[in-house]
């Protein structure tokens, strides 16, 4: 296969990946992602849209292909060098907030940047700012089982923002928020992409979603399609009515 070009800072070819049922989840499946560009992975629920967010982050080995970062092959790489990628130059988002429950909400939020080697007292002002951004400022020091879905959501997207990743997936980070709040985080997550040079891997199912990155790729059934039909996502007519999103 040809080398990744210098302006690739994920570049995928041919990804095979079984899961362990034996069902195909992916079936040579190639991208690529620039630098400091927001891209959507679209399909449907069931699509393969995790699993090759998985995939490309180092979380799962594929069976067939390759994953490159930043010029260098993940696709190779052990299980603890995976884990050190993943905790030194990548964040994820999932689409249900999990959080530490022992832990304030900005000791959740500045616990990756204390992994990686930050003192307490900038961890913690770095983590406030963006709970700040995101107006959860003043949950600060609660615990998550005190917050709402939404606010715990928030509070995640803060956590994986917090560091500046080079790549930050996003697994439907608005899924389970409402439309206002989904347009709010929306806007601060790309905002802050933006403004740090972040570049964001995003999965969703909703086309409005979709329409905040620079590019999407659709999928189905595993396999790269020219284009998908999603149902609009709405808090009241969810799934009443499908638009086509063309590639």
């Amino acid at each position: 296969m040809d080398a990744p070009p210098d302006n690739d800072v994920l570049w995928a070819r041919a990804l095979h990946y079984t899961h362990k049922d034996g069902s195909p989840g992916l079936e040579d499946v190639s991208l690529d992602v620039r630098q400091g560009e927001i891209l959507a992975v679209a399909g449907p629920r069931g699509s393969g849209k995790t699993t090759l967010l998985r995939c490309l982050s180092g979380m799962e080995r594929v069976r067939q292909g390759e994953v490159w970062f930043d010029g260098a092959p993940v696709h190779t790489l052990g299980p603890l060098a995976r884990e050190r990628l993943r905790r030194n130059r990548f964040g994820w988002i999932d689409p249900v907030p999990v959080l530490v429950p022992e832990l304030t909400v900005w000791e959740n939020t500045a616990l990756p940047l204390m992994l990686r080697g930050a003192g307490r007292r900038q961890a913690k002002a770095t983590a406030q700012e963006w709970l700040d951004r995101l107006d959860i400022g003043d949950l600060a020091r609660k615990r998550p089982h005190r917050l709402r879905q939404a606010e715990r959501q928030r509070a995640c997207i803060a956590r994986a923002l917090a560091p500046a990743p080079t790549v930050l997936f996003a697994d439907e980070p608005a899924a389970p928020l409402h439309r206002a709040d989904r347009v709010h985080v929306l806007r601060t997550l790309t905002t802050a992409a933006r403004s740090h040079g972040i570049t964001v891997v995003l999965a969703t199912h909703d086309p409005e979603t979709a329409a905040v990155a620079d590019r999407t790729v659709a999928l189905l059934d595993g396999r790269r399609v020219q284009s998908v039909h999603l149902p609009p996502v709405d808090d009241a007519t969810e799934g009443r009515a499908t638009c086509s999103l063309s590639v």
